[in-house]
């Protein structure tokens, strides 16, 4: 066995980051070890300060966000109360461990327009150039290249995104768990508004998540690091997600794993 190179897939999470829209957008309040020897005088009745090690205590920080916010894996509940035509739908807490670890394959739409469609053809045409044949649970990892603006008001419309069709080719032949470096699994929100204003047909409103009512899967959003992974497939992916009861999406932390 080769050496293991470790990938983090994962943005960091940043407090007052134009990351969300301005409703979503997390907030950290940090607590150094001065604060900290401050809140430990409460927890040890009669300890002075200056018993502590250099009169410094414990650092903690206090988060408010959202179960979507940083790099998170949406569960099939979010999308919809039902999966699969009509069984209800998976929480986060409830996604098999198995879904979130196995083997990764990664197509690559980074030359494509910010707002474009990613069609079931180009998914087809993606793999057949990557000479790769799906098999179930793979790992799906979708690189537009959005993540280039993180941090920027500008990221929540970068990058092509997925549709209802595209995402039924994975899920069909057995895909559970997706992946992309983007604000959204569907293209940017702005874009299918305006379409939606242009045509008003409704079928274009979250066709990509709503994909998910026909075949519950999970996707992962604001993910990084795509272009580091240096081949299409033959390497792992895990992607464990935190347990909230009852939520629609959980934190996660992505890493590839490729043998050198």
């Amino acid at each position: 066995m080769g050496k293991m190179k470790y990938i983090d897939l994962s943005i960091t999470l940043e407090g007052d980051l134009p990351s969300d829209p301005p409703s979503m957008i997390p907030s950290i309040d940090y607590f150094n070890h001065t604060a900290g020897a401050e809140q430990m005088l409460e927890f040890f009745p009669g300890i002075k300060k200056e018993q502590l090690p250099e009169g410094l205590g414990w650092a903690l920080e206090e988060i408010k966000l959202t179960t979507h916010s940083g790099t998170h894996l949406d569960a099939p509940y979010h999308y919809h109360p039902t999966m699969d035509k009509g069984k209800r739908a998976l929480t986060i807490d409830e996604i098999p461990l198995e879904w979130c670890h196995s083997d990764g394959v990664l197509l690559d739409f980074s030359a494509k327009a910010d707002g474009e469609a990613i069609t079931a053809a180009d998914v087809e045409a993606e793999l057949k150039r990557i000479d790769y044949a799906l098999k179930p649970l793979d790992i799906v990892l979708v690189h537009v290249g959005a993540d280039k603006s993180w941090g920027k008001p500008e990221y929540l419309v970068t990058g092509a995104g997925m549709t209802r069709e595209s995402t039924l080719y994975l899920t069909e032949r057995g895909v559970k768990v997706v992946g992309i470096d983007a604000w959204s699994w569907d293209r940017p929100l702005p874009f299918l508004a305006q379409e939606f204003q242009e045509k008003g047909d409704p079928s274009v409103v979250w066709e990509a998540h709503f994909a998910g009512i026909e075949q519950g899967y999970c996707h992962m959003e604001k993910m990084t690091n795509l272009d580091k992974i240096p081949k299409p497939f033959g390497f792992k992916v895990a992607c464990f997600p935190v347990k909230i009861a009852s939520a629609s999406a959980g934190w996660v932390r992505p890493v590839a794993m490729v043998e050198e």
